[in-house]
């Protein structure tokens, strides 16, 4: 199988272009899962960093993975609203042991009002050079983020109104 079952709690690995592993999200729940898209409830999970820190997440959140997209999205459920944290990475792959994809620094974070704003973008620029990205995934990245920003202005996928909602309701009832 290329997907997770629905309905199967699975671990989240992201890795950098040079194969090291940058972080574990321990324990998603499998809400939809098919070849094409991946939708993911988890609540209060531990979250593993590659420098040792274990953190817990503060608050249930909605993950969205797509097999063709360069990018995912975190949408968190907190009391003022929803509010994204979206990373450009490659689209992710399922081996039995984890979904799995390479994270390429460049990160957004929305708010309620669907405002944004993009991140690390400096420390995108240090790793281009530092593990020489060829000029080919630098274009996949750039559309990555461009496909990114239009969706979220389209309100498409899981920016759509009532998205996280809905997923929520159902992480609920099967929680």
């Amino acid at each position: 199988m290329d997907f997770p079952e629905t309905g199967s709690v699975i671990e989240i690995q992201s890795y950098k272009h040079d194969g090291t592993l940058h972080r574990i999200w321990e324990e998603t729940f499998i809400l939809q899962g098919t070849s094409k898209e991946i939708i993911g409830g988890n609540d209060r999970i531990r979250v593993h960093e590659a420098n040792g820190r274990v953190w817990r997440t503060r608050e249930p959140a909605i993950c969205y993975f797509h097999s063709d997209k360069w990018f995912n999205t975190i949408g968190m459920i907190r009391s003022d609203g929803i509010h994204f944290y979206c990373n450009v990475g490659t689209p992710f792959v399922w081996d039995e042991e984890a979904l799995k994809y390479i994270d390429y620094d460049l990160d957004i974070k929305i708010f309620p009002d669907m405002t944004y704003h993009v991140l690390d973008e400096d420390e995108y620029e240090l790793h281009k050079r530092k593990m020489n990205y060829p000029p080919e995934l630098e274009r996949k990245v750039s559309e990555g983020l461009e496909e990114l920003q239009s969706w979220i202005y389209q309100r498409k996928g899981p920016f759509e109104p009532g998205f996280v909602e809905k997923w929520y309701e159902r992480f609920l009832f099967f929680r």
